[in-house]
């Protein structure tokens, strides 16, 4: 992974992380181990599915740019379909609360998404080629003796 990617990648996971903690720890002091439990793994499970759809949109940006569009549908039609194979799985488990899963998860969405959008915004990204005006130049005047 580039080091681009990879930056990017970790100023989303590190702030989704963090809240994830605070989450954890709330639910652990309401709901105690269980609500901790379902805390922990919905922020995990949030932090998964985000980071594999930025790898892929990623990875897909740079190879088959004409996909895009089509692949960041694709890809976020399958993050709900798997989120919703996961839910009917563990619908009815005792393993974790459900409502401490369902709210980290919200809020780890949420702070990765803003984050993404910080990342996005902070971002240098050039819009405009620097390189094609020199290269237009030296075509329509030629060489330069």
């Amino acid at each position: 992974m580039p080091s681009n990617d990879a930056r990017n990648l970790l100023q989303c996971a590190v702030p989704t992380a963090a809240a994830g903690a605070i989450v954890v720890a709330v639910s652990a002091a309401v709901a105690g181990g269980k609500g901790a439990i379902g805390a922990a793994v919905g922020t995990l499970l949030a932090i998964l599915f985000m980071g594999i759809g930025l790898y892929v949109l990623q990875w897909t940006a740079k190879t088959l740019p004409q996909l895009f569009q089509a692949m960041g549908l694709m890809l976020y039609v399958a993050q709900l379909l798997l989120l919703l194979i996961f839910v009917a799985l563990f619908k009815d488990t005792s393993l974790f609360n459900a409502k401490a899963f369902a709210i980290s998860l919200v809020v780890a969405t949420v702070v990765w998404m803003a984050a993404q959008a910080r990342a996005h915004m902070k971002a240098k990204l050039f819009y405009i080629d620097p390189d094609s005006t020199k290269s237009e130049k030296t075509e329509k005047t030629g060489p330069s003796s």
